[in-house]
């Protein structure tokens, strides 16, 4: 059983340009797209406590999460790159907040898909900066980030599984592959993960 389906629109080389143009920028946004999905894994804990079958896999993704801050932040300090003034919105993952579903058991499984597309997303931009870094430290650096982003790509497609059945998940997931396209095309190209 497949847990995700691939991204439909892959990343363009302008994307990666940008990002290797302006690197400093783009570890100053890692580090707050690492906090905030911290954060999710956690809110879900807060938002469902009921879930008792995902609990100890959202305490494992946010612990995992908050390591990566941890290491982001320690390559910034090694680079002498400062912590954002602010950290705004992320204007992919408000794009495809903004189609979940309102009702309470709608919207789980909506921000779930939704965690495991932006997952998905993250490791085939990871993967994207590892090859086309030269340090090799950074490089080790992003592909073990890159096949831990796919891992949690297929954790939160799991999750759904335990309360949703396999078709209404994977038809929604195909759905969501859709507007994932459509956020991701639309957005502009700058030097951020998203």
């Amino acid at each position: 059983m497949k847990l995700n389906l691939d991204i439909k629109s892959p990343s363009s080389t302008a994307w990666i340009t940008a990002v290797m143009e302006n690197f400093d920028d783009f570890l100053q946004d890692h580090l707050d797209c690492e906090r905030k999905a911290s954060s999710m894994a956690m809110s879900f804990i807060a938002k469902y406590p009921d879930r008792k079958e995902i609990i100890p896999e959202l305490i494992e993704t946010g612990i995992e999460e908050l390591e990566h801050f941890q290491q982001v932040y320690q390559l910034m300090v090694k680079r002498d790159i400062p912590l954002p003034s602010s950290m705004g919105e992320d204007p992919y993952v408000k794009g495809l907040i903004k189609k979940c579903h309102s009702g309470r058991e709608e919207r789980f499984l909506d921000r779930l898909l939704v965690a495991s597309i932006v997952e998905t997303r993250g490791a085939e931009r990871f993967k994207m900066v590892s090859d086309a870094l030269d340090d090799p430290e950074l490089k080790r650096f992003y592909k073990m980030l890159w096949t831990s982003e796919a891992k949690h790509g297929h954790i939160f497609v799991k999750m759904a599984l335990n309360y949703f059945p396999e078709d209404q998940v994977y038809k929604r997931l195909e759905w969501w592959v859709d507007q994932e396209q459509e956020v991701i095309d639309g957005l502009e190209i700058r030097a951020a993960l998203h």
